[in-house]
């Protein structure tokens, strides 16, 4: 028996992907989801004009859903044990022609404990909902129910390059994060189709409770593949338009008074700067604290941690201050070019990276499937054979920016590692530089392992020194001296 159904969608709904008001074409309910009913209004607030009246009959017919209190409640928040329980029944009827059969078999506890003891005989879920039950469940939550509820040679993962590529360069789904509760689960329900995101970025919201529509929209994607989104994100592995600002992490955190010895906060308040697009930082101590020789050291202290993030190119900094106010201002800028000429050349440098980065994507030597560690070694080969030391250089030349190694192909060891950071950047790969005495490279996380990785080294011979890629501190150390 096939049913016929229509289906509304939302585009800025979380689970939606058209306009209200726009009707998919009629389609075919697939045999193992037959109806086992029929929805003759049983529902007085289920509106025919909202676009999740079809989600909700559909669910109904199939014996999904019964209602809240003789309503469907589309606004509700849907708890962890109804969403168990929707779940339980749908691979219920998939299993056995019925969406009672299945949990039926099991008796005892609460109303909802038949249809949770179900899906933990079949393994779809284990003991992480216990003493949940009652409580609202997260769309994260829900991700992980609906992932596993049926099998999954029943879909096709058409939206896998697209969410592949968007996901790994934090261009899409920028709300989930390696490593989150169910993340996985998340990122399958997109490739299925069954997600689409609620905004043009594709976010998820994970920690964001599920009404009972959203649910709907989701599970009647489950049930029929005709429904489910093609993802049309254009050139998801792209970062065009990203900015200096944005790679740099900051929680918002700002310490107006940091202690000369206090580096987290010193580090805190310069990543604040950065994720603002900023150049300037006013710190206020209370009035007659301050000396010459303190403004001294934190003028040095924060020249050294700006420094750090040698790929935003800011190398020089200016003070003004007041000993009797306690004010304390650091403007920050390049000994290389004018401030006028300051945004031009952060501009330029970020946009040839991208190029540099979204080619390498483009043309497949790097793909979602890599690891970080790997993907830190395709830039570290591009570096190196993109570029030439400048044994002419001199203090004020360029070839101590990033800028030069992009567009000149020159640069010395400032320059190499702020063309490779910025790259490892671009990549969403977490990174600093180590200064020892006249040299600096770079430490980078990788996979969850900090390695050190010198591209000037690597490149000053006829071929590729790899031996100065994914060293070891106790490597670096050896090579480079100790700290100055």
């Amino acid at each position: 028996m096939k049913r016929r159904i229509l289906t509304l969608f939302l585009a800025a709904a979380l689970l939606a992907s058209c306009l209200p008001g726009e009707r998919a074409a009629a389609v075919d309910i697939p045999e193992p989801f037959a109806p086992t009913r029929t929805y003759a209004g049983q529902f007085p607030d289920l509106d025919a004009g909202a676009w999740y009246y079809e989600n909700a009959v559909t669910l109904y017919e199939l014996g999904l859903i019964n209602g809240q209190g003789g309503l469907f409640a589309p606004d509700s928040e849907m708890t962890v044990a109804e969403a168990l329980t929707m779940a339980a029944r749908l691979r219920s009827l998939y299993e056995h022609g019925g969406s009672e059969t299945g949990p039926g078999q099991h008796s005892g506890g609460e109303w909802y404990t038949p249809y949770a003891a179900y899906l933990q005989e079949l393994q779809v879920i284990g003991q992480e909902f216990e003493g949940v039950y009652q409580q609202p469940a997260t769309r994260a939550q829900m991700a992980h129910i609906l992932a596993n509820v049926l099998p999954q040679t029943l879909f096709e993962p058409v939206n896998e390059a697209a969410v592949s590529a968007g996901y790994a360069n934090k261009n899409y789904i920028q709300d989930v994060n390696p490593g989150m509760p169910y993340e996985q689960e998340i990122l399958t329900l997109y490739k299925w189709g069954i997600l689409g995101g609620a905004d043009r970025t594709g976010s998820f919201r994970p920690d964001g409770h599920i009404s009972r529509s959203e649910a709907a929209a989701m599970v009647t994607r489950l049930v029929d593949s005709s429904l489910r989104i093609r993802l049309d994100w254009e050139n998801p592995y792209s970062r065009a338009g990203t900015t200096m600002a944005e790679l740099v992490d900051s929680d918002g955190a700002f310490y107006p008074a940091p202690a000369l010895e206090n580096g987290g906060e010193i580090d805190a308040d310069v990543r604040y700067m950065l994720s603002r697009g900023e150049r300037s930082i006013t710190l206020g101590y209370p009035a007659g604290a301050l000396t010459s020789a303190m403004v001294n050291q934190l003028l040095q202290n924060f020249l050294n941690t700006v420094r750090g993030y040698v790929e935003q190119t800011y190398n020089a900094v200016r003070c003004v201050y007041s000993l009797k106010s306690g004010s304390v201002t650091f403007h920050f800028s390049s000994s290389l070019y004018g401030d006028d000429e300051l945004d031009r050349y952060r501009e330029e440098t970020m946009a040839q990276a991208i190029a540099v980065h979204d080619q390498l994507w483009a043309d497949g030597t790097i793909t979602a499937d890599m690891s970080q560690l790997d993907k830190a070694r395709v830039y570290f080969t591009w570096v190196c054979d993109n570029c030439q030391y400048d044994f002419s250089t001199t203090d004020t030349s360029m070839s101590h920016t990033g800028y030069s190694l992009f567009v000149n192909g020159t640069a010395v060891c400032d320059g190499y590692t702020a063309a490779y950071n910025l790259l490892l950047k671009l990549e969403g790969i977490d990174c600093t530089t180590v200064s020892r005495g006249d040299h600096i490279w770079t430490a980078a996380e990788l996979d969850g392992t900090v390695y050190h990785i010198d591209t000037t080294w690597g490149d000053q011979t006829g071929a590729i020194a790899y031996q100065f890629f994914a060293m070891t501190e106790a490597d670096a150390l050896a090579r480079f001296g100790e700290q100055t």
